[in-house]
């Protein structure tokens, strides 16, 4: 079961996830069988917290998989969902980004 922000409790609905994904990434070089598994991964995870779960753990789980697949799908996924107000909010969710997923150079 899904514990929504107002309280409301339903059941998990991959599809959602799915729709969600898909909307992020619209025009974005991700295929739709990518989409599947990564609400198919978020979903296993969620099942093995327990049997509720919060939007909030969704949408963190739906993240940190977009972060790692497409980063414009990820900006924009962030961006509905941790309601971003102005273009900072996205230059620093960017960084954040950049900063997380940059390799490590060598120096010397």
């Amino acid at each position: 079961m899904v514990v929504k922000r107002s309280g409301v409790r339903e059941p998990f609905d991959r599809a959602k996830v799915v729709a969600g994904v898909r909307s992020a990434a619209k025009n974005r070089p991700v295929e739709e069988t990518r989409m599947e598994e990564l609400a198919a991964e978020v979903e296993e995870e969620l099942r093995l917290v327990g049997t509720d779960v919060n939007s909030q753990q969704i949408g963190v789980a739906v993240l940190e998989r977009l972060a790692r697949l497409d980063d414009v799908a990820y900006l924009r996924f962030a961006s509905v969902y941790k309601g971003f107000e102005d273009a900072g909010d996205f230059q620093r969710e960017a960084g954040l980004l950049t900063k997380a997923t940059a390799p490590k150079t060598r120096r010397g």
